[in-house]
């Protein structure tokens, strides 16, 4: 049968701003395209993670672009989205009275030379029942919405080449296209039962720019070598535990927040997706922060991606061969190639999601002093360790760090949270500078490397009892933000994780306790309290940290509360969206808040749900499992 061809009618009723846990990502371990359940992409950056979005229409639904295919919209139409099992590849469902629609959605992964010039997004419609008429719009914003596009159309207007000054994109159609007013193509159209149509964009040097084949054959080889190559590379996965789907997405996610070429993990793919809407705290995760090192290596060896662990160490030891005698302080975070540079600036012709301006590029906490950054490289790097031995040269380095660190832990600094209320001598900073030492002095003791031990050992027994007397306040019986303070802070509970204290220490339960009763709301944990805590120089209030909530849950574990934490985990899992993704926050009645997905909360879901799973495989031997 044909496909009916029609005049184009777009449907415009959707075009507004869709909650942030409506989306699924796709993406081809370069960048990434946010699909919304209303079948519209509405984020993605080419060729890579950090260059300038093509579909921005997240943060602005005007200006932003998109790349939409959906159905006329009909009352109570129903929408569902899934992954393929064990894949990244996305399928949305539109179910109606007259037909149910499905859009598969992919990115096929390429390799060779071209790889990092060419990306393809291929997008399948098909009807399983019924008939229903579809819009289809594609309309690129080029450089944030900041470049003009020409437009040159194939002879039978079933392709066309979006022409900016830096990029060309081209879209084949199964189907003839046309211009509408806004720089975009339209296309309108009717499937029946058992029919599809077929679109796909092409991202390359507009010089290379090539003709796609469209032809069902063509579609089906791309897809089914997309889902082989996600199927067997999850089947590295040893995980076999109570919540081994969660911990299976989780996994995809962070493979699809992976850099090919460099083993970088960005935090997010996005940015500027509000932490409070309304509010100012919207920054750009496109980058690679070295806090989230030791929660990386640690995840992907735990669950036995040896490769990924191993590109990710490339990266580290990269960073840490740049340092030059009179310049020893590493950066919080880096680009994605590694890169020193993330100058943050404003997009004031966005208006920001759901009107929460401003849109920031870059993020000026690359200049912060955070001295926690060493204890998470050299916790990262003792970690990586245990499976492969680091090299001299790396050792080498490691020491000159710590024998800067040696001299400089006292100082106040920006910490974990990068406030931009001025610098204070945080009490995380100071537990990651003695798990610095700790990770230093276990290193050479392993290895035999040869260490100043005397002086690392001293330094690291001062700064023990230091954070003992005056990170402990007394009065509220709890850890505190910073010296000085009576203000809780979740990042206390990494004293368990890192080992600086027993889980059930005095000072440790006590400060469970307080946290509890002043950062938590059932199963949710605020990183701080902003009226009590550091000033963070923006004033307003944000959600429920996810990560936080993941070591709350891990450290009741640890504690010996398994089923407390076990009740906790199951509580936080039910916050992920509908194809098991997480946003940075959780906003008060579930809602997702901050940049998606973000890396560091399904880090923290990993090491919980392993730990978990491990102390209550401890509590009842006989339901114990093999996880290796």
């Amino acid at each position: 049968m044909a496909i009916d061809s029609q005049p184009t009618i777009l449907n415009r009723s959707a075009n507004g701003y869709q909650p942030i846990e409506d989306y699924a990502v796709i993406g081809d371990l370069h960048t990434v395209a946010l699909v919304g359940k209303n079948g519209s992409i509405d984020w993605c950056c080419l060729p890579r993670f950090d260059s300038p979005s093509v579909f921005g229409a997240l943060l602005d639904t005007q200006k932003g672009g998109r790349f939409r295919i959906a159905p006329i919209e009909t009352p109570n139409m129903g929408h569902k989205q899934i992954y393929l099992p064990e894949t990244n590849i996305l399928i949305t469902r539109f179910l109606t009275v007259d037909g149910v629609a499905e859009i598969t959605d992919f990115m096929p992964i390429k390799r060779g030379k071209r790889s990092h010039r060419q990306h393809h997004i291929v997008r399948s419609v098909s009807v399983v029942r019924g008939s229903l008429s579809f819009d289809m719009v594609c309309q690129p914003a080029f450089n944030y919405a900041r470049d003009v596009h020409t437009l040159t159309f194939a002879d039978d207007r079933e392709g066309v080449i979006f022409h900016s000054q830096s990029m060309c994109l081209a879209l084949v159609s199964s189907i003839p296209l046309q211009a509408n007013d806004e720089g975009g193509v339209e296309a309108h159209f009717t499937l029946h039962q058992g029919q599809s149509a077929r679109f796909i964009l092409e991202s390359t040097n507009c010089d290379e720019i090539a003709p796609q084949d469209h032809s069902e054959a063509h579609y089906r080889a791309e897809f089914n070598e997309t889902m082989a190559y996600w199927q067997s590379w999850l089947a590295q996965c040893q995980y076999q535990g109570r919540w081994r789907e969660m911990v299976q997405r989780s996994a995809l996610v962070l493979k699809l927040l992976t850099y090919a070429p460099t083993g970088a993990i960005v935090a997010a793919p996005t940015t500027s997706l509000p932490e409070t809407l309304g509010g100012t705290r919207n920054w750009d995760y496109r980058y690679t922060w070295l806090r989230d090192a030791a929660f990386s290596l640690y995840s992907l060896l735990t669950l036995g991606f040896t490769q990924e662990a191993e590109a990710f160490m490339g990266w580290l030891d990269t960073r840490c061969h740049e340092l030059k005698n009179n310049e020893m302080m590493l950066q919080p975070m880096y680009t994605i190639d590694g890169k020193h540079d993330l100058t943050e600036f404003t997009l004031d012709h966005l208006e920001g999601y759901k009107k929460s301006g401003p849109v920031r590029i870059g993020n000026g906490a690359y200049s912060q002093v955070q001295l926690d950054i060493y204890g998470e490289l050299m916790d990262a790097i003792y970690i990586y360790n245990q499976y492969a031995s680091i090299s001299y040269d790396l050792w080498e380095n490691l020491c000159r760090l710590l024998n800067w660190l040696k001299d400089n832990w006292q100082k106040p600094d920006e910490g974990i949270w990068e406030v931009r209320g001025g610098p204070k001598p945080f009490v995380h900073s100071r537990l990651m500078s003695w798990v610095a030492f700790d990770r230093g002095l276990r290193l050479a003791r392993h290895r035999g490397l040869p260490a100043p031990v005397d002086t690392w050992t001293r330094t690291s027994a001062q700064i023990y009892q230091e954070i003992m007397s005056k990170g402990w306040n007394e009065k509220i019986g709890s850890f505190v933000q910073y010296y000085g303070s009576d203000a809780v802070d979740a990042s206390s509970l990494l004293m368990v994780l890192t080992k600086f204290a027993g889980p059930t220490d005095p000072r440790i339960l006590s400060t469970i306790q307080r946290i509890q009763r002043d950062l938590s709301s059932d199963s949710l944990v605020h990183r701080y309290h902003p009226k009590k805590a550091a000033p963070d120089g923006l004033g307003s209030t944000e959600g429920t940290f996810s990560p936080c909530s993941f070591w709350m849950a891990e450290t009741l574990a640890r504690a010996g509360r398994v089923q407390e934490a076990r009740l906790m985990l199951e509580k936080m899992l039910s916050y992920a969206n509908h194809v098991g993704l997480y946003a940075e926050e959780i906003g008060p009645t579930g809602e997702a808040l901050g940049n998606f997905p973000q890396a560091f909360t399904h880090l923290s879901l990993i090491t919980a749900c392993y730990n978990v799973d491990q102390a209550l495989n401890r509590t009842h031997p006989a339901q114990s499992r093999t996880f290796f």
